[in-house]
């Protein structure tokens, strides 16, 4: 009988990470230094997660969707999807700030013979003061005038920033410029995919005295310069219950804030969930056992399991997210 699966978190050593997947999400980073990503539920290999609690111990998650199909991530996306898992989800720690970069769409990956592009959005859960993001322009744009803002090396001029705070969404579809501003720590729920075109990088150097690679070409085609909603998403947080933040094709993502129990059914959704704990801790109850969740955990609910009870505490914060 499959159970609320957690999983061994994937560190990853990166030029702009820094400390507070440790210090605020209370995860042991060691032998790192400076953290960027913790990967929390991925299926991306090598680097599929591995079960951490109960019978399924050590086990891939590529490994239970081969035994358990359906049953584990639900009879619809198993027919759409098959035996590829179709989110990543990891935490983003920008001790500084990240490349300017862009996704492709499906269309795109595909020609580009990788398996789907990359739509995805972020909960922002730490921000310093004066944090901001760069979403999409500032002005019209479009391949000719880019080219030569790159060529000038004025980019920095023609991207659009917008001041964040925790708490705050963003909603980024495939096709939009992008980059987080250091002081950030955020949680990323996206499509399974790890290609990322880097069009500006700030001149920066890697610890060889390199200067980082640019994808510029690819980026330039991914672009979709005609997308120009480049605003936070604003979505309701009435507490106890579920507050939809995105609802887009790839991935359904809500927020919830309790302080007493809330029931869940799943009976209609035919999808795994998976649930981001923001901070706090609750007992999942469900009805073969139960399980917890605490700050800087993620547990993925089977598709089998058709209802679980959430009792805080005494409070706790959540996303949940699943396939529409």
């Amino acid at each position: 009988m499959l159970y609320p699966l957690k999983f061994k978190s994937i560190f990853k050593e990166k030029i702009w990470g820094g400390d507070k997947i440790k210090s605020i999400l209370q995860q042991d980073i060691s032998p790192l230094s400076q953290c960027g990503e913790a990967w929390k539920i991925s299926a991306i290999e090598p680097e599929s997660s591995i079960v951490c609690n109960g019978f399924l111990k050590n086990n891939t998650l590529n490994e239970l969707i081969e035994i358990y199909m359906g049953d584990l991530v639900g009879e619809k996306v198993f027919e759409q999807f098959g035996y590829e898992f179709p989110l990543l989800i990891k935490f983003i720690d920008a001790h500084n700030d990240l490349s300017v970069q862009v996704h492709p769409d499906d269309a795109l990956a595909r020609k580009k013979h990788q398996p789907n592009g990359k739509t995805e959005m972020w909960y922002i859960m730490d921000a310093e003061p004066g944090s901001r993001l760069n979403i999409g322009f500032n002005q019209p744009m479009n391949k000719q005038l880019l080219q030569k803002h790159i060529a000038d090396n004025t980019i920095e001029d023609v991207l659009h920033y917008v001041p964040v705070k925790a708490g705050d969404a963003v909603f980024i579809p495939s096709g939009k410029v992008h980059a987080i501003g250091k002081g950030i720590l955020l949680t990323e729920i996206q499509q399974s995919s790890d290609i990322t075109y880097r069009l500006y990088d700030y001149n920066r150097r890697d610890k060889d005295g390199n200067l980082r690679d640019l994808h510029v070409a690819d980026a330039l085609d991914a672009i979709h310069y005609d997308e120009t909603n480049n605003e936070l998403v604003h979505y309701a947080k009435t507490p106890n219950q579920t507050n939809n933040i995105v609802h887009t094709p790839f991935f359904v993502t809500n927020f919830m804030e309790f302080n007493k129990p809330v029931e869940k059914v799943y009976a209609d959704i035919d999808s795994f969930i998976i649930y981001i704990c923001l901070s706090g801790k609750a007992e999942i109850t469900y009805p073969e056992g139960k399980e917890s969740i605490q700050t800087g955990e993620c547990i993925l609910i089977p598709a089998s399991i058709e209802d679980a009870i959430f009792i805080p505490e005494p409070q706790c914060r959540l996303l949940e997210t699943y396939i529409p």
